[in-house]
């Protein structure tokens, strides 16, 4: 029973898809725990998750303080008189194996994608790939990319369906400071997760390269992506035929056309010298320019390897891109991604991994219950804390004394 009336998931519901069975096998299976006295894998989980709904900011002194406090004990059934430290918390996240979460992170996603048709959340498989940066000052960060502003930081390249983040990246090397890098590999990971796809992948102009675009066409991964509004192309063909319409709503058609892309030929000269050569890629692409009504006539260019989708569609599915940038706003604001609890690559891996499940806890309650974001989290933790009261008053018969004795 929810504790709002007109709510029709609770988060005992939600819980529910990670039982504790799926987390003992998990333990069992990937050896989590060898050498583990105290913290071990399900102790963790919880311990994370947990802390990363309750706290406002989480960090590793907020997380010892919450394994130590006898509530969270007695909500998930652990022994009151083992206690940890944050140094105890540290070691764990920099060495534990974070695949032992990322089966978990999958198995959520699966068993959530189960209860949506895809009919249910948009015309088509859509795939938002984009990448947010998380900085930490510098020397502080173990692994990281450094910037110009004298920090370290950490990428996050995500995958997200439009519900529910559906793939996750973290890179820490400097060569993925390029989008040209880091959106690429995202998008070629989640293909090879999911066999026989049919998705449609939408980027900004983080990926501007025309063999990578090439690339993708030959692997036939679909993509639309917007472009730069100088860049050199060859139109082949007009798709506009005569008399037709060219308002769309909230813009006007401009250009709807197969075009080869030029791209830079590193050519090596007799006497050692390198310089780039301008040549069209042997591939065809299809540029579709679009004239905004609303925003001071600006122009948009968008690449794409699907001649089948109309002009129209092509813009509505760039649009849809947006719900990327929602999502990151979300869980920087909200989860605290922006705040990094540990400085090891491994521990890193795994506090997004954990953010990215409660993110998705956080958004079916959201679904759902037909709520906004920060809605969805505050009803959610006070659900838990309900819970929990609930629990004790019933444990204690009435008198919460008893669930605090010495």
């Amino acid at each position: 029973m929810s504790f709002f009336k007109d709510h029709k998931v609770t988060v005992k519901e939600l819980l529910d898809i990670i039982p504790d069975e799926l987390l003992t096998h998990l333990s069992q299976t990937t050896k989590i725990d060898y050498y583990a006295k105290t913290l071990h894998g399900r102790k963790l989980f919880y311990l994370l998750i947990y802390g990363i709904l309750d706290n406002e900011k989480l960090s590793q002194r907020s997380l010892e303080d919450t394994f130590n406090d006898p509530v969270f004990k007695f909500l998930f059934q652990l022994d009151n008189d083992e206690t940890i430290r944050r140094s105890s918390i540290s070691d764990r996240l920099s060495t534990i194996d974070f695949d032992f979460f990322k089966q978990i992170f999958d198995n959520v996603h699966a068993e959530f994608s189960k209860m949506y048709s895809k009919s249910d959340s948009e015309k088509f498989n859509l795939i938002r790939v984009d990448s947010t940066m998380v900085s930490e000052a510098a020397n502080k960060l173990i692994d990281g990319l450094d910037n110009k502003s004298g920090k370290k930081s950490v990428k996050y390249s995500i995958s997200f369906d439009g519900l529910l983040p559906c793939a996750l990246d973290v890179f820490t090397k400097n060569i993925y400071n390029s989008e040209e890098i880091a959106l690429p590999e995202a998008i070629l990971n989640h293909v090879k997760k999911e066999a026989n796809h049919n998705n449609i992948y939408v980027v900004d102009r983080g990926l501007q390269s025309t063999m990578t675009m090439k690339n993708f066409s030959k692997e036939n991964v679909i993509f639309v992506c917007r472009t730069k509004e100088n860049r050199k192309y060859k139109e082949l063909q007009s798709f506009i035929k005569k008399n037709q319409r060219l308002d769309l709503d909230n813009s006007i058609l401009i250009k709807d056309s197969k075009v080869q892309l030029y791209y830079g030929k590193n050519i090596t000269a007799k006497n050692g010298n390198h310089y780039s050569k301008e040549e069209l890629v042997d591939f065809p692409f299809r540029l579709v320019v679009i004239k905004s009504k609303t925003i001071d006539q600006k122009e948009f260019y968008f690449l794409t390897n699907n001649f089948e989708l109309s002009a129209k569609e092509i813009a509505d599915i760039y649009r849809r891109r947006w719900d990327i940038e929602v999502f990151f706003r979300f869980i920087k604001q909200e989860l605290n991604v922006s705040h990094l609890v540990s400085l090891n690559k491994n521990g890193i891996m795994v506090m997004i991994l954990m953010s990215m499940i409660a993110a998705m806890l956080i958004l079916i309650y959201k679904k759902e219950n037909n709520l906004g974001y920060r809605t969805a989290k505050r009803r959610f933790k006070l659900e838990i804390r309900n819970i929990t009261m609930t629990l004790i008053i019933e444990h204690c018969g009435g008198n919460p004394k008893l669930m605090f004795k010495t």
